[in-house]
């Protein structure tokens, strides 16, 4: 899910958990054996032989082209080497922070509405969405000294610890949660919407907006970060049972494009929120 699961995991229709009717060998069905008189008769096989294909192995997703983890794995792997890769050039460039905004906003709409993935926008995504953190990360780097180090580690011991949990069987997605992440996230969209907003026609003083208000002494964006971090979490919740589920139900390999965009979507959201946190905790002191 672009945020947190992807909905073609569940609203596909095109494969079912009921195997395939088989169909008689068409020499047999449909011509009937020994009708012509010379049909090629069944193969006879000793009992040693047949003990013999009885205990070979099932064959696996892999070899049956669909989903497995260790495909999910390594596309999403892929996906984040071409942020990383795009990063390190918006670092760099930090005039494509915001054509790396605008497009991979764009390119993030679209891929979450496709039907079915799609892996150049998929990497388009990935590379437009580096160009825009990397330039916005080498902007507050420059400013608040290490700030990038403790927001890739805070997003590292968010999903190690969130993985952990949901392997564990501790954390799992319920129908209550997650209309109540639906009706969160957006609330927290439009949010987002209105303070964009008013940074660009508002002229407010704070870069951040609103969030640079203070309530109790703390920025008000803190607290909107808080909360967005919990989002993100649950959303990786969903991105993991979403895998789960399509691994189980034999998804085509094609789809394992779509688990890793889910990934990396969220990833990234919830690197950008620590890395926002971060900012206004020290520029407030």
């Amino acid at each position: 899910m672009a945020f947190g699961g992807n909905p073609v995991f569940a609203n596909n229709k095109n494969f079912s958990d009921k195997p395939p009717v088989p169909q008689a060998p068409q020499g047999y069905a449909a011509q009937g054996y020994g009708q012509t008189g010379y049909a090629t008769p069944p193969p006879v096989y000793t009992p040693e032989q047949l003990q013999g294909m009885y205990n070979q192995p099932p064959a696996s997703n892999a070899q049956m082209g669909r989903m497995t983890y260790d495909d999910v794995l390594m596309k999403t792997l892929g996906t984040l080497g071409l942020v990383v890769v795009g990063a390190a050039v918006g670092w760099v460039f930090p005039i494509l922070l915001l054509p790396g905004m605008i497009v991979g906003l764009v390119l993030g709409l679209v891929n979450a509405f496709k039907k079915e993935p799609s892996k150049a926008l998929i990497l388009a995504y990935a590379l437009f969405q580096g160009f825009f953190l990397g330039a916005l990360s080498g902007v507050l780097e420059a400013r608040f000294s290490g700030i990038v180090f403790q927001a890739v580690l805070g997003t590292l011991i968010v999903f190690g610890l969130t993985l952990a949990l949901y392997k564990s069987g501790k954390f799992r997605a319920t129908p209550k949660m997650t209309r109540f992440f639906m009706i969160a996230l957006g609330g927290y969209a439009i949010f987002s919407l209105v303070n964009i907003g008013l940074v660009m026609f508002a002229g407010m003083a704070s870069p951040w907006g609103a969030r640079g208000i203070m309530v109790f002494g703390i920025p008000l964006g803190v607290i909107i970060g808080i909360f967005a971090v919990g989002l993100a979490t649950y959303s990786l919740i969903l991105d993991f049972t979403s895998i789960e589920q399509g691994v189980k139900n034999g998804l085509p390999a094609k789809y394992s494009w779509s688990a890793a965009f889910g990934l990396t979507v969220t990833l990234i959201w919830l690197y950008v929120e620590i890395l926002r946190i971060l900012a206004l905790l020290r520029g407030n002191n």
